[in-house]
C-alpha cells in the first residue's frame, strides 16, 4: 500500500484537498492528513478536514508521495521549518510530489522549482519564474517527480498525472 502525505492548514481550497485525497483513497493508498497542531481546520469554503497528525511526528522516508493542496494555506504551511524539511526530504528521494494553484509557494520556500517546468494559478506565476521555474499554460504539467496543476477544474488531469507518477516510481 502506498502512503501519501497531505499538508493541511487554514483556508485550504477545499476541492483541491478532498478531490485527491478520495482520489488516491479509491486506488488503494492510505493518504495521512498532518498539520502543525492536531485538530479541525476549515477549508475556504467551510468544509471541515479533522487533522490527528503533527508535522513533528511525520517521518517523511514513510511516505511514497506528497501532496500540497491550494487555497491560502500554502501561505501558512511555507512559514514553517518542518513543512519545508518535508518537502526537501520527499524531493531529495525523488518521490511524487503534487501542488496545485497557490500550493507552489511551498515549493518555491523549498527552494525546489529551479530549472523546473511547473503550472499554478496565474495569480502565482511571477513567484514560480522568480523562483527559477519555467511556468506552463497547461491544467498540469509532469516534471520528474514534481506535479502540479493550475485551479480546481485541473483536478481531473492533476489527478491521472500524480497516480501515474507514483505507480511509476521506484
Amino acid at each position: 500500500m502506498k502512503k501519501i502525505l497531505t499538508l493541511v492548514d487554514e483556508s485550504f481550497e477545499d476541492l483541491e484537498l478532498w478531490y485527491p485525497v478520495y482520489r488516491l483513497r479509491e486506488e488503494g493508498c492510505q493518504v495521512d492528513l498532518a498539520a502543525k497542531k492536531a485538530g479541525l481546520y476549515h477549508g475556504k469554503y467551510g468544509v471541515p478536514c479533522q487533522v490527528d497528525l503533527t508535522f513533528d511526528e511525520i517521518r517523511a522516508d514513510d511516505y511514497d508521495g506528497l501532496l500540497v493542496p491550494g487555497g491560502w494555506a500554502p501561505d501558512k504551511l511555507r512559514r514553517y521549518p518542518e513543512v519545508l524539511e518535508i518537502v526537501r526530504n520527499i524531493n531529495s528521494r525523488n518521490k511524487v510530489i503534487g501542488e496545485i494553484c497557490h500550493a507552489g509557494w511551498v515549493l518555491i520556500s523549498a527552494g525546489i522549482l529551479n530549472g523546473k517546468n511547473v503550472t499554478s494559478t496565474v495569480g502565482i506565476r511571477d513567484d514560480m519564474t522568480n523562483a527559477g521555474a519555467t511556468w506552463h499554460d497547461v491544467s498540469s504539467i509532469v516534471d520528474g517527480n514534481i506535479v502540479s496543476a493550475q485551479v480546481p477544474s485541473s483536478l481531473p488531469d492533476y489527478m491521472k498525472d500524480y497516480i501515474r507518477v507514483l505507480n511509476n516510481q521506484k
